[in-house]
């Protein structure tokens, strides 16, 4: 069975939905980041599902430090996952991830029994190439979404930055929201007027919103 880490709204106010978040290829799930954003997530409203995909969960235990199986491979084990949140919530759910969970979960969509409580997808830092391979892209997840998917990328991302991207032409589905001097992990350089925190929360008010929309539509 899924194990599963929560990080709920506070209070007795309902959650606006539910985000089911991977974490990215070499973080665990509650890595400095995961837990981060999935504080500022619940505080605009967002009930937080967090998992482990078994090659982490494997190291956690004591296991090799195996690098991750491909993007592709890691889908069922997504899949069960979602499965155990739809099984504990009502109402709209998110899925998503950090870099290569937001992957995954862009892949996901593109089956064709994706349950219909699953709005849209994001993506905190979606992986558009290998870092200093600027010309090997990964669309092909993104274009085949059947979801709409909001992507919170930060615009010096190594792994897809906004000059990357000036030339690039998106799926009409797919939303970009750049934050300020971000790096793959949203994360601005120290002189920056941005701070870390601030991005982070600026990301988790955007999938608050994302879902209302959804809902809404």
């Amino acid at each position: 069975m899924t194990e599963l880490l929560w990080t709920r709204p506070e209070g007795d106010t309902p959650a606006v939905a539910t985000l089911l978040l991977a974490h990215g290829a070499g973080g665990t799930m509650d890595s400095g980041f995961m837990n981060r954003f999935a504080g500022h997530a619940a505080a605009a409203g967002l009930a937080v599902a967090r998992f482990e995909f078994a090659y982490m969960a494997g190291r956690r235990n004591g296991g090799p430090k195996k690098p991750p199986p491909k993007a592709e491979l890691l889908v069922s084990e997504y899949q069960a996952a979602l499965q155990a949140v739809l099984a504990q919530t009502s109402g709209p759910v998110l899925i998503g991830g950090k870099s290569m969970g937001g992957r995954v979960a862009a892949i996901l969509t593109a089956g064709g029994s994706l349950p219909k409580r699953v709005a849209g997808v994001l993506c905190l830092g979606y992986p558009f190439h290998p870092q200093g391979k600027p010309d090997d892209w990964r669309m092909a997840p993104l274009e085949g979404a059947r979801r709409p998917v909001l992507i919170a990328q930060g615009d010096r991302d190594g792994f897809g930055s906004a000059a990357d991207l000036a030339d690039k032409t998106l799926p009409e589905h797919v939303r970009i929201d750049w934050l300020e001097d971000g790096n793959h992990d949203l994360a601005p350089r120290g002189a920056s007027p941005a701070t870390w925190d601030g991005n982070l929360a600026r990301a988790a008010s955007m999938a608050a919103e994302f879902a209302k929309q959804l809902s809404a539509a």
